[in-house]
């Protein structure tokens, strides 16, 4: 890591001073519980929150691997309006430290009390946003902060066994899963499932990394087929809406005789599909597919058009 930071440092320190200049952004170093440094960036959007207001909302982003906030994934938010918090791993740029899993959950940590107290953002303006392997940190952030508004997951993956299995050699199994285990589980599905708020999945069509009917959907080449396998499945928009509604509402109701509310008002798991025909549970599935999931057409470490960023959609 050292190396690399002085190898790229002319280009992080042109990054920073593009964030400084053209977006005012200012740079904070926070302590972690682990007594890392945590180097950071906020452009403020709040005086003058644009269209839709988007500056009011602040996107904390998780950088990748090898990335850094000066030329990260922090552009796509920062070009799109958002008021953004850019941090660097612990060990990259001028953050201290090793970029362990714990070291990480500690960085984030920090960066969200940081967002909360000291920059005031309310936490339902909070958006977390992860590219790749900090998807883990995202992740992490919401499930120990359930009350933020919302989590967008770009070009990220479920597991990292499944991928480190896939480079090293077969009879390696049994090492590589313990040591994935003991040392670097990036438990990144496990995590997202404790996550009760509104989550947008980014999936790059000509990614190289990540790995029924909503598989078929995932593989269509084009928004064209996507829209043309869509429709050969007779998928009736309202009728989807009305039952997920329904099932809010039987939520809401239980809720009140329980008097048990979430952070965003709901709870979960809902029975979606349960005791529905075949025919009908593939329409549903399509349609929170078509909602939740969204093809970007580009490679893995190619940045991410700011038209491309959106926040998750919501019943």
């Amino acid at each position: 890591m050292f190396l690399m930071t002085r190898a790229l440092l002319p280009l992080l320190q042109q990054g920073q001073e593009r964030l400084v200049e053209r977006y005012h952004g200012r740079r904070a170093k926070l302590v972690a519980r682990d007594g890392n440094e945590i180097d950071t960036m906020f452009m403020d959007r709040r005086q003058h929150p644009g269209s839709q207001g988007r500056g009011l909302r602040l996107v904390i982003c998780c950088e990748g691997n090898a990335g850094f906030y000066e030329m990260g994934c922090l552009s796509a938010p920062l070009e799109a309006g958002y008021s953004v918090l850019g941090w660097n791993h612990p060990g990259f740029g001028g953050s201290t430290g090793e970029p362990f899993p714990q070291h990480d959950a500690n960085a984030i940590d920090v960066v969200i009390k940081y967002a909360l107290h000291r920059l005031r953002f309310p936490p339902a303006h909070v958006v977390i946003y992860g590219w790749s392997i900090g998807g883990f940190t995202a992740t992490w952030a919401t499930m120990s902060y359930p009350e933020l508004g919302a989590l967008v997951l770009d070009a990220t993956f479920d597991d990292l066994v499944p991928l480190a299995l896939k480079v090293m050699p077969q009879s390696w199994k049994g090492l590589v899963v313990r040591t994935v285990r003991e040392h670097f589980n990036l438990n990144v599905a496990e995590q997202l499932c404790s996550y009760p708020g509104p989550v947008l999945l980014l999936r790059r069509t000509l990614d190289d990394v990540g790995s029924a009917s909503v598989t078929r959907w995932l593989r269509a080449g084009s928004l064209a087929q996507e829209a043309a396998f869509y429709a050969r499945y007779h998928v009736d928009d309202d009728w989807c809406l009305a039952l997920l509604r329904s099932y809010r509402a039987h939520c809401e109701d239980k809720q009140e005789d329980e008097e048990v509310w979430g952070p965003h008002g709901l709870a979960f798991p809902w029975r979606v599909g349960q005791g529905l025909s075949s025919r009908r549970r593939r329409q549903l599935a399509l349609f929170l597919a078509r909602k939740h999931l969204k093809n970007v057409e580009a490679t893995h470490c190619s940045p991410l058009e700011p038209e491309d960023f959106q926040l998750p959609w919501r019943l």
